[in-house]
């Protein structure tokens, strides 16, 4: 799972910049509304060694606001998917089980260094949010029985592409730190963990 999140990043970071090559101007919008129906999230081993890695599919959607050309404020929404893969639990290793699936929300300062007002756009972004893990599914075979949700904070970054200045591309990256407590389950949550995302998406300016 960890070698298709980085071959998708990757892809998505090479698509953008043959599609940069070809520029013929743009910029963002006061508004942006994102969209992302591919990605993938993957979480680490725990510090500790108890919890599992592994990886989920990703998709979610974001709405930013432009306070001039270097500065915005973005709210964003999503879930991950559970996939098939082997998992280890209490010391046993379980093949083909699916993962659990999980919400999340954040609120992120997005960095233009650039500026915004171009048809290429790089940036950097910081922010907190929340993330629930779901019982659904096969989730409470793997001792999830409850909705369990974490504080977390992010940083990453991204680029960019408008085509026109009303449409785009967006290849986008973020680390997150899970914050663990003790009332988690044995699976996931009790001790920090790290998450690394890859997405690429539609860009809808105002």
């Amino acid at each position: 799972m960890r070698h298709r999140v980085v071959a998708f990043a990757a892809a998505a970071l090479v698509g953008v910049a043959s599609v940069y090559a070809q520029e013929t101007g743009g910029g963002a919008g006061r508004f942006e509304i994102g969209a992302f129906p591919g990605g993938g999230m993957f979480f680490t081993q725990s510090s500790n060694g108890n919890e599992t890695e592994f990886g989920n599919y990703a998709l979610g959607a974001s709405f930013t606001y432009n306070a001039n050309r270097w500065i915005g404020i973005e709210g964003e929404g999503g879930g991950t998917i559970g996939v098939t893969q082997t998992l280890q639990l209490a010391g046993q290793t379980f093949d083909d089980r699916k993962s659990p699936s999980t919400w999340g929300y954040n609120g992120n300062l997005v960095v233009n260094p650039w500026g915004s007002h171009r048809a290429f756009v790089p940036y950097g972004t910081v922010g907190m949010g929340g993330l629930t893990l779901s019982p659904k599914l096969e989730a409470e075979r793997l001792g999830i029985s409850n909705y369990e949700t974490f504080l977390t904070g992010n940083v990453g970054g991204g680029i960019k592409w408008f085509s026109t200045h009303h449409f785009g591309v967006r290849a986008d990256y973020r680390m997150f730190l899970i914050n663990g407590k003790d009332t988690a389950p044995a699976f996931f949550g009790t001790d920090t963990r790290y998450g690394h995302r890859v997405q690429a998406g539609l860009v809808f300016t105002y």
